[in-house]
């Protein structure tokens, strides 16, 4: 039980350093912008950390989601939004979208299917993300909170454009990102023919086919992640009426708190913002019972 401990106490001491010019005073504002399913379950008990520590702490909700639960009890503020979709939509698209991961088949078979479950379940996420970012209401609220740090899963790109929109420094809480996302937008170093890639199951430690192997997933990256990438790149043209890459808008998180423990992960460089923190995926179990 102490690895989850010892990862509150990380989280929080990164925040405290980040907004060190509030922590004497009465604490920060932090700005929670979640992504819903496993993503939320990992953030919500550093959220309620926050909390308690003397932090100020809005999280901003759909109408509609699977674990985002706004009349749960919580000790922090909960902004709600509406968006046009069934919780009965959603939980379908979910439902295939982790189905896709247990089917046995093979690789293009496997490529092709989490391809279009992918597709499918970005496209709800890309509808709540325009239906908050096009909420006059909602949008009023954030930028008249004047909030200090924005705390978010940046993996669908929806909490990225809003520091942006609201020129707040953001802290990324994630596993990882699709397709080298985060190595290329922290300009990590990562050679194809050496880092394993998505769908190959490969170690750092590959075969001249391997290796060969991942090249060729590699470039097929780039037409995978496209069509998502692109959908919210639109949306930022249309929020800013200026081009801006997905890339560059991720390259600007400020802190990038990683929910894996380096020494469990192959071996490869990293930038300084990039902090292993470990032991925090999915919900927190109980303790088993004495019987």
């Amino acid at each position: 039980m102490a690895l989850p401990f010892q990862c509150f106490y990380q989280c929080t001491w990164m925040f405290l350093l980040l907004t060190s010019s509030l922590i004497f005073a009465e604490g920060g504002k932090i700005l929670v912008i979640p992504q819903d399913g496993s993503h939320w379950l990992s953030m919500r008990p550093v959220v309620e950390k926050l909390q308690q520590n003397g932090h100020e702490v809005v999280v901003v909700v759909p109408s509609t989601s699977l674990h985002m639960k706004p009349k749960e009890p919580q000790n922090y503020t909960v902004k709600v939004y509406p968006i046009p979709y069934t919780e009965e939509h959603l939980a379908v698209a979910f439902k295939s979208f982790i189905n896709a991961h247990f089917i046995e088949q093979s690789l293009l078979n496997i490529i092709i299917t989490m391809y279009r479950s992918m597709l499918e379940i970005s496209g709800f996420f890309f509808t709540s993300c325009k239906s908050l970012l096009l909420n006059e209401e909602m949008m009023q609220y954030l930028r008249e909170s004047k909030f200090d740090v924005i705390l978010t899963d940046p993996v669908l790109l929806c909490g990225p454009i809003i520091a942006e929109y609201l020129s707040v420094p953001s802290v990324y809480f994630l596993r990882g990102l699709p397709c080298g996302m985060d190595s290329e937008a922290t300009q990590c170093p990562n050679p194809p023919s050496y880092v394993p890639r998505l769908f190959l199951y490969n170690s750092d430690s590959m075969t001249f086919a391997q290796r060969l192997k991942n090249m060729l997933i590699r470039v097929l990256e780039f037409a995978y992640c496209k069509p998502m990438l692109t959908q919210f790149e639109e949306l930022v043209y249309e929020i800013f009426q200026k081009n801006v890459r997905a890339i560059d808008l991720l390259s600007r998180g400020s802190v990038w708190l990683m929910r894996y423990d380096f020494v469990f992960e192959f071996p490869r460089p990293v930038m300084p913002n990039m902090v292993f923190i470990g032991g925090i995926n999915c919900d927190q179990k109980k303790k088993l019972s004495q019987v």
